[in-house]
This record gives structure tokens, C-alpha cells and sequence, in this order.
């Protein structure tokens, strides 16, 4: 039996209020973001403040340190084509919560924030890797040989720290070519596997308002003030789609129908393209 949850998301309560605060010219609200006395009361936590990655793991502080993340103009930008690509990851661990945040992506890019999260398994710089093997092959050889310390990786060596988790999907759906294959890779989408229920993203270069919900396997996407998912992460279908791409035997398939770690942290995507995140907050639930 399909299990129901009613949660109407309060930030979606302050899509008006949310859409007031932001300017005329650039759609960009003014740091440093706070939360309302009413989001702090509800549990609401920041994420980003504007001004700081206190909440995050800071890719420039480890070893070797990266240069995927910045801050800019209040806003968190992944780096176009790093050394390490690698998405931003949070301090904190989640189960059931709320995210809310605001995302714009840059013409022909893609992104997207990840959460329940299973391993995050390190790719090394091409020459490192036998030459026609699939993406997916090299991410399942990554995991078998727990290939997950950052210590594999050399001083100015390229890398890809993959992030093995569920994806809510950010793209320029006109002008990405993964995005032109259809829905199942559109904004909005759980990546690949449900697509959103339509096209509610504004144009590129303008900020979106984006809500996830999870709580056990239900998650909800929100878009633009529209629920534009609403599906479970155990469903027959899920199973079917990483089937399809993975393989049955893939500790990947494995990782994501069976979902042995349920608190885990969310990241956001560096996909190798320019994308800018802001007024980052989120609630358990």
C-alpha cells in the first residue's frame, strides 16, 4: 500500500512574501539572509547566511584542497571545470526534513542537489582509466575497491568525487543536451528516474524557488510554488529505471533501492558548470 503524508512545506506558504523580497532587476534577495521569527519557531534552520560555508565542508580546507566552491555576490557558485570536481556536502546528516532553497543555473548548465546520500566514491584524472569503459562501470570499480579517501588524489590531479544519491535536478532544460532527452532530465526531476509533472522553471539567468521533501521513502519536489513530484523512493519503478542503467549487480542499484544509510548528508552538484545557490535553509521533520 502506498503510504500518504499531508506536509504543506511553509516555505511554500511564502512563495508571495518570498517573491516581494527579491529585487525587480536581478531577482536576487539581499544578504544576509535570517529566518523569519515564524521559520525559527517551525524548527527552520540556515543553511547559508550569505556571507559564509560554516554549514558545509569546505573543499579549500581539505587535502589537497579543492576549488569547486565560492562565495559570490551572497551566493554559494560551483567553479566551471575544476581541478577536483566535487559537490558541496553538509556538515550535518539528515532523515526526514524539509529543504528550501533558490538556484540559478548558467545558460547550457547543469546541477542539482543531492540527498540521501550512500557513498561518495573518488574517479581519478582520465589517464587513470581504461580507455571505452562506461561512467557507470568506472563508479562501480570506484566502490568495490573503496576508492573513497581524498588522499588518492595527487596535488594538482584531476579528479571527480561522485556522489552516489538521489538527485533533484537543476539544468538549463532548453539549452542542455541531457535535458533535450526528455522530462526524466529536466528541472525538477528526480534525475533519471520521475520526472516533474511540467516545465515551471523561469528563464535562465533568474533565480528558481525550489522545496524538497522527504520523510521514510515519500519525497515531494516543489518548483516555483508547484509540487511538481510527489513519488517514493521504494517504488517498482525506481527499481526498474537503476536497473536499466546500472545493472542488477551494481553496488550502485544496490546502494539506492536498498538505502542502508537513511541519515545522511545532502551535497550540491558540481556538474562542471556555473550555478549559483542561495537562502539555503532547511527543518527536520
Amino acid at each position: 500500500m502506498k503510504r500518504k503524508f499531508l506536509i504543506v512545506p511553509l516555505s511554500a506558504l511564502l512563495i508571495a512574501a518570498w517573491g516581494a523580497s527579491q529585487t525587480t532587476t536581478q531577482g536576487v534577495a539581499g544578504p544576509p539572509y535570517t529566518l523569519t521569527a515564524e521559520e525559527a519557531a517551525a524548527g527552520w534552520k540556515l543553511l547559508f547566511d550569505g556571507t559564509n560555508m560554516d554549514a558545509w565542508q569546505n573543499p579549500a580546507q581539505m587535502h589537497p584542497p579543492g576549488e569547486a566552491w565560492s562565495i559570490e555576490d551572497g551566493c554559494l557558485a560551483a567553479k566551471p571545470h575544476p581541478l577536483i570536481t566535487e559537490d558541496l556536502v553538509s556538515k550535518e546528516t539528515y532523515q526526514d526534513f524539509e529543504l528550501a532553497f533558490d538556484w540559478k543555473i548558467s545558460k547550457g548548465g547543469n546541477s542539482g542537489v543531492k540527498y540521501r546520500i550512500q557513498e561518495m566514491p573518488i574517479l581519478l584524472a582520465a589517464e587513470h582509466q581504461p580507455h571505452g569503459v562506461k561512467f557507470e562501470d568506472l563508479v562501480d570499480a570506484a566502490i568495490k575497491d573503496h576508492v573513497t579517501n581524498r588522499s588518492v588524489i595527487k596535488p594538482g590531479e584531476r579528479a571527480q568525487i561522485y556522489v552516489v544519491g538521489f538527485e533533484y535536478q537543476l539544468i538549463d532544460n532548453g539549452g542542455h543536451p541531457d535535458a533535450l532527452r526528455g522530462p526524466l532530465y529536466q528541472s525538477g526531476s528526480v534525475y533519471s528516474i520521475f520526472p516533474p509533472a511540467r516545465d515551471v522553471t523561469r528563464p535562465v539567468g533568474q533565480f528558481n524557488h525550489s522545496q524538497l521533501v522527504l520523510k521514510g521513502n515519500h519525497v515531494e519536489h516543489w518548483l516555483n510554488g508547484e509540487k511538481v513530484v510527489d513519488a517514493n523512493l521504494d517504488s517498482p519503478q525506481l527499481k526498474e529505471t537503476l536497473a536499466k542503467r546500472w545493472g542488477k549487480d551494481s553496488p550502485v542499484y544496490n546502494l539506492l533501492v536498498n538505502q542502508p544509510k537513511k541519515r545522511c548528508p545532502i551535497s550540491l552538484q558540481n556538474h562542471g558548470d556555473a550555478v549559483w545557490f542561495q537562502a539555503i535553509k532547511i527543518r527536520r521533520l
